[in-house]
């Protein structure tokens, strides 16, 4: 089991904080406590028990070896999701989000492989014969490539999973993963509607210390998965290897 969400912890966030009442997307009714000051509350019992079923679900994906992409293009959510997904070894989009990611994959692909081909050339020395125009369109595109891309280069196929930080803002990539069936989980604030994804986490996701509170919780459950991934991996291989060493013994003592 995941561990504990301490309501507490999440109140110090602002996690509670919604948007402006007159904003509000009646099918959040079910997250939100109150209204204060023209503003909506959410319930962050509601919250911390969402967290959990959402910790237990990224759990077991990483453990599984699959793909989590994280999507956050919001200036105040960027950087803490680049660094987040990155120590967890996930890919992410902070950038703007390319059209057909997910149903047009194959393009992507190939964006990534050019770039990788790049690469290659300037390791080989093949980079050198080019003239110094070519050299410094090469050297644009690998950059463009990089800013869009870079932080996807090492997913080879289609996730898993999204980890998305405003719905309304990302309503290109929900739309992108509903099309192919992919589960969306997602910071869910009380201007969004909550039918859009599977994964819920009703939460302020216009603050960045409430941002990096969710972030915190749900990326330590992925890292939880994917070391119980590697000590069953450990654990085969050592059984594997422990297997012919008891054949061999035993042949040798009938022998």
């Amino acid at each position: 089991m995941a561990n504990k969400i301490d309501v507490k912890e999440l109140l110090e966030a602002g996690v509670h904080f919604g948007h402006m009442t007159r904003k509000w997307d009646p099918n959040m009714a079910p997250y939100i406590y109150m209204e204060r000051n023209g503003i909506h509350i959410i319930n962050l019992y509601k919250t911390a028990a969402k967290i959990e079923e959402a910790n237990e679900a990224l759990k077991s994906i990483a453990a599984s070896g699959r793909k989590i992409l994280f999507v956050a293009t919001k200036k105040q959510a960027k950087d803490i999701v680049a660094e987040k997904a990155a120590a967890c070894n996930m890919p992410y989009i902070t950038e703007r989000w390319p059209g057909g990611m997910l149903t047009n994959f194959i393009t992507i692909r190939k964006a990534i492989k050019k770039m990788a081909s790049i690469d290659r050339m300037k390791k080989d020395g093949t980079f050198m014969t080019l003239s110094k125009k070519e050299r410094l369109q090469v050297d644009r595109l690998r950059a463009k490539l990089d800013k869009n891309l870079g932080s996807i280069a090492d997913m080879s196929r289609i996730p898993a999973a999204l980890f998305v930080v405003d719905i309304k803002a990302e309503h290109i990539a929900v739309k992108e993963a509903k099309k192919l069936n992919i589960p969306v989980f997602a910071m869910v604030d009380t201007n969004s509607d909550p039918r859009l994804v599977e994964y819920v986490i009703p939460a302020n996701d216009d603050a960045s210390k409430s941002i990096d509170k969710i972030l915190s919780l749900v990326t330590a459950s992925i890292t939880e998965g994917l070391s119980e991934r590697k000590s069953d991996k450990e654990e085969t291989t050592e059984s594997t290897t422990e297997a012919p060493v008891a054949e061999a013994e035993e042949t040798s003592s009938e022998a």
